[in-house]
Formats: structure tokens, C-alpha cells, sequence
């Protein structure tokens, strides 16, 4: 995001480095309320998709329709871990805490 500078003469300039065009004329939306991922040496990858399945009841099985997967290498990944932490921080310092088991997000299984 590039930011205005003050110069000496009380004008502004654009800091140094690319301006970067966001073009989101072919890009799609999805929904997603469930998350997956792994990883190799090279690359991340996410699955995202959705519960399918709306009451437990007698069947223990829990349907998940996947929509999503992206891949990413390491870099990215470690950037997109850096950004989601902060937005995290935004959201709860401006609603409330959210509280997650390290179990419940493993397992993919609702607290």
C-alpha cells in the first residue's frame, strides 16, 4: 500500500515502490465454514468447503462439500499467516475474543 509523504515544502509525494492494481473483474466468491490443510516442502495447500451435514443424530458421519484449494509455497503462506493474524487482532479488539481448542481446529469439529 504505498503511503503519502510530507516533503519539506508541506506537499506530499507517493512513498518509493510499485503501486499495485487490484483487478477483481473475473474473480468469484465462496463461502466456506470449514478448513483443511497440509503441507509439503514446496507448498501449502488449504481446502475449503462446507458442512453438509445439519444434525448429528444416529449417523456419525459429518459430510463436507469441498469448493476450494489453494496452493501457495512457503513465502505466502507465511504471509497469509501474518495478515490473518492481524485481522484476527482487529476483530477482537473490536467485538470479542474468540475461542478456539487447538483440538476442535484440528479435528475440524465445532467447540
Amino acid at each position: 500500500m504505498a503511503k503519502a509523504n510530507e516533503t519539506n515544502d508541506g506537499g506530499t509525494t507517493k512513498a518509493k515502490g510499485p503501486t499495485v492494481n487490484w483487478d477483481d473483474s473475473n474473480m468469484d466468491t465462496s463461502y466456506a465454514n470449514v478448513v483443511n490443510a497440509f503441507s509439503t516442502r514446496e507448498e501449502f495447500t488449504l481446502l475449503f468447503g462446507t458442512n453438509q451435514t445439519w444434525s448429528m443424530g444416529a449417523d456419525k458421519n459429518v459430510n463436507i462439500k469441498l469448493s476450494n484449494r489453494l496452493v501457495m509455497n512457503p513465502l505466502v503462506a507465511k504471509r497469509l499467516h501474518l495478515l490473518m493474524g492481524r485481522l484476527l487482532e482487529e476483530y477482537e479488539s473490536r467485538y470479542d475474543n474468540l475461542e478456539v481448542s487447538i483440538s476442535s481446529a484440528v479435528a475440524g469439529q465445532p467447540d
